[in-house]
């Protein structure tokens, strides 16, 4: 009698791959040698993007920061830092949505960093 070789897992196995390929140009789409090669260095692309989406919106949170804090007469820096010595928990996205959408509240934001600065930086 044959040796069963788990066929149907196989099968399934490969069926998964190909369809993750679907889409991609030519045998990398037909081929499951050529499909498995894409589909992991699509997942590799994948994985980096997620990284620099996170470093991309960071840097936007900044700017969008700093460029409130600019008209309040203060820097990012010092800013972020009397926010830590007042003890203010909010994150670079919230302070964000504060200078664009909150401005009064951002405002008061400003004034409480304000009175954290040590005399010899303010």
């Amino acid at each position: 009698m044959p040796r069963a070789k788990g066929g149907p897992k196989t099968r399934a196995r490969r069926k998964k791959r190909l369809k993750l390929a679907k889409g991609q140009y030519g045998a990398k789409s037909r081929l499951f040698r050529s499909a498995t090669e894409s589909v992991d260095k699509g997942q590799q692309y994948a994985y980096t993007g997620r990284k620099n989406r996170k470093r991309e919106f960071r840097q936007l949170w900044i700017a969008r920061i700093s460029a409130a804090t600019r008209a309040h007469g203060l820097t990012y820096g010092r800013f972020i830092n009397a926010l830590k010595k007042a003890n203010v928990l909010l994150d670079r996205k919230v302070l964000s949505d504060m200078a664009i959408k909150d401005a009064p509240g951002f405002e008061q934001l400003v004034g409480l960093a304000k009175q954290h600065l040590t005399p010899a930086s303010a």
